[in-house]
Formats: C-alpha cells, sequence, structure tokens
C-alpha cells in the first residue's frame, strides 16, 4: 500500500494544467462500444479509474490504438460477447464505478448485458434504480441473479419512449442515453441530468451520426438510429481538479495559474469559492488565485450564516464539499457544509479535528466549520484516505500543516489525480510517495 510524506508548510508558486475530466472519460469511453468504427479520444488521463476502464475494454476485444500520452483510438468491431458472461469479467467490473455505464451501450448493440454491481468510493448509498427504471422504459427485461450477485439483462429490440427519471442521476442519464441512440423511435427523458460531462457525451453522439435535442437542458428528445459511426472527441478539463488546485492555492499559495480552465463550463463553482471570500481572477481562460492573506466568509443577506451545498447541475458538484470543507478551516467566520447526496462522505472530518480544525459534525450529512483565519495552522498528523476526494482534501490540509504529515491508502488519491505529488512538488511542495 502506497503512502505520501507530507513536509507542510512550504509554499505554492507557479503554474499548473489541469488533466482531462475523469468523470465525462469513463461515460465517452463507454460509447466507444455503440459502433464498430474507430473512434479517437483525446485529453485522457493517465489515472487508476480510467486505465482500469481501458483495459476492461480490451478484455472485451476492443482494440486500443496509443497515438500519445492521453491520445487514443478505440474500435470495438471484434466485441467477445461470450467474455461479458465471464466471471473474470464480473470481478473485474465489479471494482469499478465507471462499469455500469458499459450496460447502456452493450444492450443497444448487441441486446444482452450480464453486470455485476459496481464498485468505487465508499460515500453511501449509490442506488442503480434510475438506469433499470429507464432501460426498462426502452422495453428491456432483467433479472438478479442471487447466487453470483450479477444483472442478467436482454432486450430484442429497445423502443423509444417518455420518461420521467426520479433522480437527475448523471450515470443513469448516460446510460439511457446510450441505450437510446440506437433504439427505435422517439425517446424523450425529463428530469435528466445536464451536468457539462453529459453535454460532452451527446455532443460525441452526435458526431457519431445520433440524434439528440435539448443538450445542456434537463429535458432530452432522442431519436433512434440504426446505427453510428467513428468520430474524434476531446475531454473537458477535469473542474473537480480545478476546485481542488483553487483550494491548494487558497489556503497555501503565492501566486498560483491554473491554465485552460474552460471557464464557460464550471458553472458556479468560482463563484463558491468566492463566497468563502478567495479572491480569484479570470485570465482569458486561465485561473489565477493570487495570495490570500486572509479570506472572510460571507453571510446571507439577512445576516444569517453561510450555506454550502450540493445539488444537480447547474448547483454545485458534491465532489467539491470535502476540498471546500478544508478551505473552511482557515476562513475568517462560520460556513454549514451540506452535503445531500451522500451520507458517508463528511465522516473524514474527524482527522482534521485531530489536526486542529474547529468543525463540528451535526450529522452524517451537515458540517459547521468555524475557521482560524490563519492565526492557527492545522498540525501535521496521520490519516487513511477513505475515497478519492476525502484524500485530496487531507492533502490539502497537509500541505498547509505545520509538521509532516502521512496519508495511507493513497491508492484512493491515485484513481482520481494523476501524479498529484508530482505536479504539486514542481510549484513548491514537498510530498514523498512511500510504499
Amino acid at each position: 500500500m502506497s503512502t505520501f510524506i507530507i513536509e507542510g508548510g512550504h509554499t505554492l508558486h507557479g503554474t499548473i494544467t489541469p488533466q482531462g475530466a475523469k468523470n465525462e472519460a469513463l461515460q465517452v469511453l463507454c460509447a466507444t462500444l455503440l459502433t464498430s468504427e474507430p473512434v479517437r479520444i483525446s485529453n485522457l488521463p493517465d489515472i487508476d479509474d480510467i486505465n482500469n476502464q481501458i483495459r476492461l475494454l480490451q478484455d472485451i476485444g476492443v482494440h486500443v490504438t496509443r497515438h500519445a500520452d492521453g491520445d487514443m483510438t478505440f474500435t470495438a468491431d471484434n466485441v467477445d460477447t461470450s467474455y461479458l458472461n465471464s466471471d473474470e469479467f464480473l470481478a473485474r467490473s465489479t471494482r469499478l464505478r465507471g462499469s455500469v455505464m458499459l450496460m447502456g451501450p452493450l444492450l443497444a448493440r448487441f441486446g444482452h448485458v450480464t453486470i455485476s454491481k459496481p464498485g468505487g468510493d465508499k460515500i453511501g448509498r449509490r442506488r442503480l434504480d434510475t438506469h433499470f427504471i429507464g432501460i426498462q422504459k426502452l422495453g428491456a427485461e432483467f433479472i438478479y441473479n442471487t447466487e453470483r450477485g450479477t444483472f442478467d439483462i436482454w432486450a430484442e429490440r429497445l423502443k423509444g419512449a417518455y420518461m420521467l427519471l426520479d433522480e437527475a442521476s448523471v450515470t443513469g442519464t448516460a446510460n439511457i442515453i446510450m441505450a437510446a441512440v440506437l433504439a427505435e423511435g422517439t425517446t424523450t427523458i425529463y428530469n435528466a441530468a445536464c451536468e457539462p460531462y453529459i453535454q460532452q457525451l451527446c455532443d460525441m453522439l452526435r458526431g457519431m451520426g445520433a440524434k439528440i435535442d435539448g443538450i445542456g437542458s434537463n429535458l432530452l428528445t432522442i431519436t433512434g438510429v440504426k446505427q453510428l459511426h467513428g468520430t474524434s472527441h476531446t475531454l473537458l478539463p477535469d473542474m473537480i481538479e480545478i476546485g481542488s488546485f483553487i483550494g491548494m492555492a487558497a489556503m497555501c499559495g503565492n501566486g498560483v495559474l491554473i491554465r485552460n480552465v474552460r471557464h464557460d463550463k464550471l458553472g458556479i463553482i468560482p463563484e463558491v469559492f468566492r463566497r468563502l471570500g478567495i479572491k480569484l481572477e479570470l485570465r482569458n481562460d486561465d485561473i489565477f488565485v493570487p495570495k490570500q492573506e486572509h479570506y472572510e466568509i460571507e453571510s446571507f443577506l439577512d445576516g444569517s450564516i453561510m450555506t454550502i451545498s450540493d445539488a444537480p447541475w447547474p448547483g454545485l458538484t458534491p465532489d467539491l464539499l470535502s476540498i471546500l470543507l478544508v478551505v473552511a478551516t482557515q476562513a475568517k467566520g462560520s460556513v454549514l457544509i451540506h452535503q445531500k447526496m451522500f451520507e458517508s462522505r463528511l465522516f473524514f472530518v474527524d482527522k482534521l479535528i485531530d489536526m486542529g480544525a474547529q468543525i463540528i459534525l451535526c450529522d452524517p450529512h451537515r458540517a459547521v466549520v468555524i475557521g482560524h483565519n490563519k492565526q492557527f495552522m492545522l498540525r501535521g498528523g496521520r490519516m487513511s484516505s477513505p475515497d478519492i476526494r476525502a484524500g485530496i482534501a487531507m492533502l490539502i490540509a497537509a500541505l498547509s500543516a505545520d509538521g509532516t504529515s502521512r496519508i495511507d491508502n493513497i491508492g484512493q488519491i491515485d484513481r482520481g489525480y494523476e501524479n498529484i505529488e508530482v505536479r504539486l512538488n514542481q510549484l513548491g511542495a514537498k510530498i514523498t510517495r512511500a510504499e
């Protein structure tokens, strides 16, 4: 098991470029299964979750050509459908959350798929109802195999339908879209997720010949086509990594420039950091975070305590709440962090409390942070990363702390952040990877 040893208190300065978007990559990689023609994808991040998804595609017969770092072509002209039912495939897909999005494209193209319950972060309940209700509306049937712990799903021919999703699930919406593009007739999806990554998936599918209207809204209309062709697609920069860098720069930076952020796709993320008092400068498509001597949390107009909570897009992505919580520990003022979507995501705060942070964990979903106003530094400590975003939040805390910290189980961080210690050390951090 790998570990980070972090010498805290070093100032970060310089320029950093975000990686390609992890969550978008997981979707568009699955979409390559919808055609037998080559699909070229650029700006793929070199992280564990993406590399595991690519290996999973190779295992089922997708040919992968690597042109350069992050630039690959995927050709699904020889998919081994029999392997999809093997114990080996099911065991591997169990360890990867993104494997659930193989369901839509494989069902649409081949009429049958077996999937196991996917893995991923242990951040609370992540139900699959939206996925299955959606494909049932399209005419699919499924049974759950209790002995193998698998779902067997089949449909002779998917047919378009109207559906109102019970939740605006991003992966559920992606799965239904990928199934619907090859269905017969018209599919209408209301309460669809409309995150930039869903927009990117739709744009890529349209480049492959799909007919999709309403992109960017929560009402999608999809007219099925008989087949799709190849295309080229470039991933957006990862908005969660951009938010992570803003948080690091605010707590321990002396001028950090974040390059090529696609500001038009960040939604309210920059504004939420400004609510914590953090000064940001937009320079063309870069974000510059100057040194923050102090930053003061805003209050609402009636004087009540600032509340920051997650919500479906265009609300705040839940993946950034852990980072915002850590940043608030050194702000002036108090803030209520309300994690609505996942009931286990705030449990890492006990480690921050051990480091000297003033946090009251009200319940599994809410925490009140009372900022130090940079009058008291956090203390170095020993931690273990429970999930990707808690792991990077712990890393930010350790970078700003007085003394040396150790973070175990950093494989969780590696799942979402490419060569993070190398890139941060180039900014002035002191991070050592140890086995």
